[in-house]
């Protein structure tokens, strides 16, 4: 039998240009790193679910003076989020 000719699924983009103009996402991302409780939860949330994301601590090195914030992984920071929780022995 001869093959036959594929159809079209119609046309798909390449994905090269933004469909929303620069300084509405701009605004937007503005907007959502302001609200500090809502980006705090967001990686907390992540965290939760496995995921590993950055989160910004106040330094406690030597150079604190210089670096008075650092950014370190959630996982150093807050431990393993599926570990248990082991109250002290007595």
């Amino acid at each position: 039998m001869p093959k036959r000719k594929a159809s079209s699924n119609g046309y798909v983009s390449k994905g090269q240009r933004p469909n929303v103009r620069k300084d509405i996402r701009k605004a937007t991302r503005r907007e959502y790193r302001e609200d500090l409780l809502r980006v705090s939860l967001n990686k907390m949330e992540a965290w939760k679910a496995g995921k590993n994301p950055w989160v910004t601590v106040p330094n406690k090195g030597a150079d604190a003076k210089k670096m008075p914030r650092i950014k370190v992984r959630a996982n150093q920071e807050w431990g393993n989020p599926n570990g248990r929780y082991k109250m002290a022995d007595r």
